[in-house]
């Protein structure tokens, strides 16, 4: 085989590669859409976006609006110095760092992540104001998509990529995962979660482990990083005031609220520059932000209150089996008090372990 015939079949290998990979993640969201999970599949793949029919598209040409840890991230200087502070290291050019943009962002309204590589290392940092335990499955997506770019030289625009096939080694760069957490709701300062803690299988020994260490950088958290950091401490104070301002809840005056917090920071010298010239990005990624916790908010006091309408439900009924059982209440009276007919008590009387009396 010619020199040039082991360049295509490389390029064809790494094709089916980047093909692969997206057949794994499409799989994988089928496999929650099925289970009935939307919430979850929506959460975890955005990309994914559900028609009105009942099925989903591939949303690859979707914009996403950056949240403001993000647009901070994209300047290396700061990136630099979140990573020094993250890894007590001491570089101090910023030329010295890589900024990877991906297509790949995994949010429902706004992006929130920030990928760079400094001497090798790629770090994954994300942002989140909501607990959210599949943050390791979310990594892993992240840096697939990182990774199919970096092989097929996709960020350089050629379409040379590397033969992953090959009889050399192709190196990769050490990925490391880190969520900074400022929500409201408490949690501890450091956590590590594992990709493995989301296998539906156990096992000791994964094949495929991925660890994502979560600081929470809320008033108090993680003191060594936030003087080591200035710029983080000064965005901590930036998020603190927007909920300060905001703490009626007041959706009408939420942008109000941002552009008082906004003034207040320029006022006292707090990211004053960046603050100045993006102000109307981080009024309405601030917005976002709220619109997608807000909605988070209500959609879990939905399925608190219909879990209650079911225990409620399944507690009426119950009582009402054990009545028929104890001959207090004629089946009939107790299928129309549970508002069936006397076939589909009596079924349920049976799936619920029940004796069925017997109709004379």
């Amino acid at each position: 085989m010619s020199s040039g015939d082991k360049g295509v079949q490389g390029l064809q290998y790494l094709n089916y590669f980047s093909y692969s990979l997206k057949f794994l993640l499409l799989n994988v969201s089928l496999f929650y859409l099925k289970q009935d999970k939307r919430g979850f599949t929506t959460q975890i793949f955005p990309a994914f976006v559900f028609s009105n029919e009942g099925g989903f598209y591939m949303s690859g040409n979707r914009e996403y609006k950056s949240d403001v840890f993000s647009m901070l991230m994209q300047d290396k200087e700061r990136a630099l110095q979140l990573y020094n502070a993250m890894n007590g290291s001491s570089y101090d050019n910023p030329e010295d760092v890589e900024i990877v943009i991906h297509d790949g962002g995994i949010s429902l309204s706004v992006r929130n992540d920030a990928s760079f590589i400094v001497d090798a290392r790629l770090s994954i940092y994300e942002h989140q104001s909501t607990v959210c335990p599949n943050m390791p499955v979310r990594s892993l997506i992240y840096f697939s998509v990182i990774l199919s770019d970096m092989l097929s030289d996709k960020k350089k625009g050629t379409k040379s990529g590397k033969n992953i096939y090959g009889r050399r080694l192709v190196k990769i760069p050490t990925p490391h995962f880190v969520v900074f957490y400022n929500g409201e709701e408490e949690q501890p300062e450091v956590q590590e979660l594992k990709l493995s803690d989301a296998f539906e299988k156990p096992t000791d020994e994964p094949n495929l482990e991925l660890k994502c260490k979560v600081y929470n950088i809320n008033d108090g958290k993680n003191k060594a990083i936030m003087e080591s950091c200035g710029w983080l401490n000064d965005y901590m104070t930036f998020v603190n005031k927007v909920r300060e301002y905001h703490a009626d809840g007041a959706f009408d005056d939420l942008a109000i609220d941002i552009e008082k917090a906004i003034d207040y920071c320029i006022d006292n010298d707090i990211l004053k520059e960046f603050l100045k010239t993006y102000r109307s990005e981080v009024t309405k990624s601030m917005q976002l932000n709220y619109e997608f916790d807000r909605q988070l908010e209500l959609e879990r006091a939905d399925a608190i209150e219909e879990g209650m309408e079911i225990g409620i439900e399944k507690g009426a009924n119950k009582m009402l089996f054990t009545l028929v059982t104890k001959g207090k209440l004629d089946i009939d009276t107790a299928a129309e008090e549970a508002g069936v007919s006397v076939s589909e008590f009596e079924k349920l009387m049976s799936e619920a372990g029940y004796k069925v009396p017997e109709t004379v």
